[in-house]
């Protein structure tokens, strides 16, 4: 699978013939700027929001009616999507699975908060686990602390090639605990997702690769806009 890393939790991932574009925050995302990246410029066939924080869904409204992509997500982000003009939405919710053109997506529980730019409630935050016959599974954690429902995704999922976690730490898990998820999980390819992009994230990048290496696990820190693939 080609990744594409846009800075903070922003990932496109190239799926089931689809570009599927993970929790877009561009606009005043300080390293997607660094960068030179430009919500305009972005592809997606559906972007999926992991909850309603305004570092994950600033430039949804922008990229969807830019592209016509589909957006997956709860069913209050749902609702403020159609009230900004969205109407090619598709709700879910905690628990729930659904097949869609590229792929089945399971919503699966994030220990977080969810409250959307406007101050309205943004329903239950979620991880996403993606997967089909062809192309096989990955999990797409959003904003989670580590939390013992983790270990609930291999006895109802496909075994997972990789997983993207957020590790930067005091909103989410940090590394250590990304360490123990991957147990959870049962999954030990982790790309780190939610550090650097401010002060209270920024993660000692040597430290976190030693204590994966340590445990024979690999730990990915990818470039921003840099493709990358994952087998």
């Amino acid at each position: 699978m080609q990744l594409t890393y846009y800075g903070h939790a922003c990932f496109s991932v190239e799926f089931g013939g689809k570009t599927l574009l993970f929790d877009p925050f561009i606009s005043s995302n300080p390293t997607a700027n660094e960068a030179g990246i430009k919500p305009e410029n972005l592809k997606a066939d559906y972007i999926l929001l992991s909850h309603g924080h305004f570092d994950h869904v600033q430039d949804a409204v922008a990229i969807a009616k830019n592209t016509g992509a589909k957006v997956i997500c709860s069913w209050e982000i749902h609702e403020w999507l159609n009230k900004q003009g969205v109407s090619n939405t598709h709700p879910m919710n905690t628990g729930g699975k659904w097949a869609f053109d590229f792929g089945t997506v399971k919503c699966v529980v994030a220990q977080h908060s969810s409250g959307l730019p406007d101050g309205s409630y943004g329903g239950n935050p979620m991880g996403f686990v993606v997967y089909n016959q062809a192309d096989g599974s990955f999990y797409f954690a959003g904003d989670t602390a580590l939390t013992l429902d983790m270990q609930l995704i291999p006895r109802t999922c496909p075994r997972l090639k990789f997983a993207i976690l957020p590790i930067g730490d005091n909103f989410t898990m940090g590394y250590e605990d990304a360490a123990i998820a991957s147990d959870f999980i049962h999954c030990n390819r982790i790309v780190g997702a939610h550090f650097d992009t401010f002060g209270f994230i920024k993660i000692d990048h040597k430290a976190a690769k030693q204590l994966f290496d340590a445990q024979t696990k690999e730990l990915i820190l990818p470039e921003v806009n840099q493709p990358f693939e994952v087998k």
